[in-house]
């Protein structure tokens, strides 16, 4: 369920964009984990399988730049520019500490999240019928 769930999120940014994969490139994903590689491994695997299920192959289609704050969340302001200054398409994140960090980094990058609590709550969200307009500045 999380693999369709996240990578659904993801293809809908990317449906919207145009453009020649052979001019240039894979779909280039950003994902910043509060955790290691080791720790979120399932989740991981869960997402490049929901990806592969709509047909998009790491490599080919997509590249997945994975960054891990390694639980200090001191580090994701710069995990999430870093990302950006990759000019990923869309980033993938989780928890408040790490939709914040990307919110941070961006505000033209399309953000998915999992496992947060109440977006409008939070004042990330203006509304959950239009969440791409936000209520941060």
């Amino acid at each position: 369920m999380l693999a369709g769930l996240g990578a659904a999120a993801f293809a809908r940014p990317l449906a919207g964009r145009a453009r020649s994969l052979s001019e240039v490139g894979p779909h280039r994903i950003g994902y910043l984990g509060l955790g290691s590689a080791a720790s979120h491994s399932k989740r991981i695997e869960a997402f490049r399988a929901g990806l592969q299920e709509l047909g998009y192959s790491e490599g080919t289609d997509v590249a997945i730049e994975l960054r891990w704050a390694e639980g200090r969340y001191d580090r994701l302001p710069d995990l999430a520019a870093d990302l950006v200054s990759r000019n990923v398409e869309v980033i993938v994140t989780h928890g408040t500490p790490g939709v914040l960090a990307a919110r941070q980094a961006t505000s033209t990058i399309p953000i998915v999240v999992s496992a947060i609590g109440d977006l409008l709550e939070l004042g990330l969200v203006a509304s959950l019928a239009r969440p791409g307009e936000t209520s941060l500045g």
